[in-house]
């Protein structure tokens, strides 16, 4: 139902699924796996896939931290998008990617749940798209000693608060991994 006319397909999206961000995530081995599966799935069904790739002065391009952990594997079909900024379409080629895909629906797994999978959900929402955050395939480290809620309860709140978003034209949802549909 997306607002973006001609882009019927859907688009899985990982994001920032690197060493220096997932390091110590919350429950990292079972995203990871699970994100594993999205892949699996999104692939057999010749569903477009998207890798984004955060880089900034803590996480330097090319360094083992930067690099996408070695349980996953980006085939060399796979759009690649280099972003510095929380929002994956800030000053990067997401958009181009996308359009070119035909894709108006996006499937998010990744990391972090409270800075780049909350800004990358909201910035393709406002710009238009379905958004489906999987819930169990999005993780986030634990800044509980700063104030922040720990991590579970930041990956509970994130998929409360997006199944009921809404707006004109747009939908919203939040799934497991088990029932993620990417056609259809």
């Amino acid at each position: 139902m997306t607002t973006l006319s001609r882009r019927p397909n859907t688009a899985l999206m990982v994001i920032d699924v690197q060493n220096g961000v997932v390091a110590g995530a919350y429950d990292r081995d079972t995203v990871v796996t699970n994100i594993n599966a999205l892949l699996d799935k999104a692939r057999a069904e010749d569903v477009p896939v998207v890798w984004v790739q955060h880089s900034d002065a803590g996480l330097a391009r090319g360094t083992e931290p930067w690099q996408v952990v070695p349980e996953l594997q980006r085939l060399d079909d796979e759009a690649l998008v280099h972003k510095s900024y929380g929002d994956s379409f800030e000053e990067t080629d997401l958009e181009d990617v996308l359009a070119a895909a035909g894709v108006g629906r996006l499937v998010v797994s990744g990391a972090q749940s409270d800075a780049c999978i909350r800004s990358t959900i909201h910035g393709a929402f406002v710009r238009g798209y379905d958004v489906t955050l999987v819930g169990d395939a999005h993780t986030t480290e634990d800044l509980s000693a700063w104030g922040a809620p720990t991590p579970d309860k930041v990956i509970g709140h994130t998929n409360m608060y997006w199944q009921y978003q809404s707006a004109p034209g747009r939908t919203a949802a939040v799934c497991a991994t088990t029932d993620v549909t990417f056609i259809g």
